[in-house]
């Protein structure tokens, strides 16, 4: 049927599909008068900018100018065609779409190829969870899991499988279903020998835990092995679909649980998080076995503002949680962490103690993420030596002084005025030492981060004073968006005489929307601009706060300052004429062009 949808049906998707449900499962987005208000997905930010209407169905970001409807949400977010993006609400929706022949820019080979390997590791994650549960070979793998607290239900949830300990088996499934071998290779799945054409399993004898993208779909594998063989844990090789620093483990299944519970729990590990969620927390990630990103940290604030922290509590374990609190509280998260006695991963505890135990005395009792900076202080100090109390005692003083609460820094402060018997007066008079020491460096980069911020910006900062006639357009433009008789009136005295070129063009596609029949809608008219500057200028005019009548007066204003620019714009011209004139002692001419000046001026107050 070709590449293009029927109306009808892109109209149906777009009133099924509420733009407040389908941007709410990528952004938390928090009610504040008519709209919802979140954290940007398209440009970093601390405080939030991104704004969505249910009334209108459209989005708009007064910080980076983002903007339009559903659809161009899921174009610009997930990197979709229009196409997918529709394919993806109606499937949401359960809307059967005809047969649409996907535009060529995606019948590439890469494309191709990662959707091969999709379908690939989907396939073998059902085959992997199959050999675990339904064949004697998996059966030592299966007692494993249920031998470390695993159930049932908790091994079909997460879809835990087993790779037999076979050299081919994988290889010959895969070419069994048409699959390229040496894409198969690409995707991770099989290796190719030396020197040879032949590929063999990369996964062999080890429980395998899938991992997904953050929209649901499988893109690599972690298997632990079952014997001695190293590394204990093997993971899938980066590739077209699966990059380690930009996915977060369990984010898909966790999602809903951390809007919900409006915190996360952030572990080091695949068995953490499944551990932690058979124990009732199920709003746990995990990175892919590397350190914490700074993508991956904007990734958790965009969905929550609290974040506890949960690694091992060995030195390495310690570290990392130091690493990974710079990190997340540069994205603008508040941290806390869970402390884990014993030198044990969360796993062990567990497995020791208990899933409410783990729950209530870990999770539960997590601490600031300063008295944990003050317990990492003290590790193998002897505070009753006066040189490492003291410094000790410096090192929890610098911390204090980046802390931005006042109560907070109080509360430190006392703690360590009754822990060493010190006097308020001295320690806040070392405290604004510290804070001179380390403010100025602070400062510089929070400028930094606002010269940036307001670089990207630029291009659409309503915030400054536009002129009057800029302005103008803009309401016009507004009002026209929601009363196509308005449109008619601007129309019949106005026509295209608007003096931005971005206004001139919405208008122009704007008559011929009214003009096909079609009702007031800015969500629909969204669809028909041909691209994202235009959409992102509508949305931000669609967002103006606008009285719903307009007067004749009003009306006659905005028309006024319009084409009053237009006049100005003369007005300067013939003032250079006639200055050109002056000095070259043309003084007749120039009398005259003084006379078409005075005329302009005078029709500026008609």
């Amino acid at each position: 049927m070709g590449n293009r949808i029927p109306e009808e049906l892109i109209e149906k998707i777009q009133r099924t599909s509420d733009i407040v449900d389908v941007i709410s499962e990528y952004v938390q987005l928090k009610k504040q008068g008519r709209n919802y208000f979140g954290l940007c997905p398209f440009h970093g930010e601390k405080s939030p900018s991104f704004s969505v209407s249910a009334d209108k169905q459209i989005y708009h970001c007064f910080g980076c100018g983002a903007g339009g409807n559903v659809f161009s949400f899921l174009m610009q977010h997930n990197g979709y065609t229009f196409i997918e993006a529709a394919q993806h609400l109606a499937d949401r929706a359960n809307i059967e779409l005809p047969n649409i022949t996907v535009p060529s820019v995606n019948q590439t080979s890469v494309s191709k190829d990662a959707d091969k390997m999709i379908e690939a590791h989907e396939l073998l994650k059902k085959f992997y969870h199959h050999l675990l549960i339904n064949t004697k070979e998996g059966q030592p793998a299966l007692d494993y899991l249920i031998n470390r607290g695993f159930t049932k239900e908790i091994i079909d949830k997460f879809e835990i499988g087993y790779a037999l300990d076979s050299w081919d088996l994988i290889t010959k499934f895969l070419k069994s279903r048409n699959f390229d071998l040496s894409v198969m290779e690409e995707a991770g799945l099989v290796v190719k020998k030396n020197n040879s054409e032949d590929f063999f399993d990369r996964f062999r004898n080890r429980i395998m835990f899938p991992i997904s993208d953050h929209h649901g779909a499988t893109v690599a594998f972690s298997g632990r092995v079952l014997g001695d063989e190293k590394p204990k844990y093997l993971n899938s090789p980066e590739t077209k679909i699966f990059n380690k620093s930009k996915l977060l483990y369990n984010f898909n299944r966790a999602r809903v649980h951390i809007r919900k519970n409006q915190q996360v729990v952030l572990f080091e590990g695949y068995a953490d998080v499944i551990s932690a969620d058979r124990s009732g927390v199920e709003y746990s990630i995990a990175t892919m076995g590397t350190s914490l990103t700074e993508e991956q940290a904007k990734i958790i604030r965009r969905n929550v503002n609290e974040v506890t922290l949960c690694y091992d509590s060995d030195s390495a374990g310690i570290e990392a949680t130091i690493r990974a609190s710079k990190i997340l509280t540069a994205a603008g998260c508040t941290v806390k962490v869970a402390l884990i006695p014993d030198g044990l991963d969360p796993d062990d505890y567990i497995n020791k103690f208990g899933a409410d135990k783990f729950k209530n005395d870990v999770i539960g009792a997590s601490v600031p993420l300063m008295t944990f900076k003050m317990k990492y202080f003290r590790r193998g100090r002897n505070l009753q030596n006066e040189g490492e109390r003291l410094q000790y005692i410096d090192n929890v003083m610098i911390e204090i002084s980046k802390l931005e609460n006042a109560i907070e820094k109080e509360i430190y402060l006392k703690q360590l005025s009754k822990e060493f018997d010190l006097s308020m007066d001295v320690l806040k008079e070392q405290l604004q030492q510290k804070e001179s020491q380390y403010k100025p460096k602070q400062q510089g980069s929070v400028q930094k981060r606002v010269e940036e911020s307001q670089y990207q910006r630029k291009p659409i900062n309503t915030k400054r004073l536009l002129p009057a006639f800029h302005t103008a357009e803009r309401m016009l433009i507004g009002h026209m968006l929601r009363s196509k008789d308005f449109a008619e009136k601007v129309l019949e005295r106005l026509g295209l005489q608007f003096n931005i070129e971005e206004h001139k063009a919405i208008v122009t596609y704007l008559y011929a929307y009214y003009e096909e029949g079609n009702p007031e809608n800015v969500s629909s008219f969204l669809s028909r601009l041909p691209n994202p500057e235009l959409q992102h200028i509508v949305s931000n005019i669609a967002m103006i706060p606008l009285n719903p009548e307009v007067s004749e007066q009003e009306l006659t204003d905005y028309i006024k300052q319009v084409l009053n620019h237009q006049k100005m714009l003369m007005i300067k011209e013939k003032e250079a004429e006639k200055n050109e004139a002056e000095r070259n002692k043309q003084y007749k001419e120039a009398a005259q062009i003084a006379m078409e000046i005075i005329q302009l001026k005078q029709s500026l107050k008609v």
